[in-house]
């Protein structure tokens, strides 16, 4: 596999560990020293930090997904930037809900030949102000098959 797929499988696997709520999976896409940065808050700088503060915006969502749209990738040796859309539904505890379309700007470092998220930057592009209505049934999300 080459290293634009590798880093776009990287992607993959961050908004999938964002909607099944996979804490292991979401932390191993970050390095050690990575940043991350939202609009809605102060920028987080430290894989442990960012987990912590990751855990801890989940838990106003019972049911959050992230969908990848489009991207770029642009490979530079052993580092590399990139650019995602992403649409998010956000669910909170009182059934409102949220619709968000945003950008994410990444950039990627390789370390023992895995690349992982060095910095993430988001910017909401368009933000329905609270109107979804997110008040349908949550289903829990299956179980992996092997």
């Amino acid at each position: 596999m080459n290293d634009e797929s590798e880093i776009r499988n990287l992607v993959y696997k961050y908004a999938d560990a964002v909607c099944r709520r996979s804490k292991e999976d979401w932390s191993s896409t970050w390095s050690v020293n990575a940043v991350w940065e939202l609009p809605s808050s102060p920028k987080v700088e430290g894989r442990d930090n960012i987990v912590t503060f990751w855990e801890e915006a989940m838990s106003n969502f019972p049911f959050a997904a992230q969908l990848i749209q489009n991207g770029t990738v642009e490979v530079n040796g052993e580092k590399a930037t990139g650019r995602w859309y992403i649409v998010e539904y956000l669910q909170f505890a009182d059934k409102n809900g949220m619709f968000n379309i945003g950008v994410y700007q990444d950039k990627y470092i390789k370390v023992d030949g895995h690349w992982l998220f060095s910095e993430r930057y988001y910017t909401v592009l368009y933000n329905d102000g609270g109107t979804g209505n997110m008040s349908g049934t949550i289903n829990p999300y299956p179980d992996l098959i092997d």
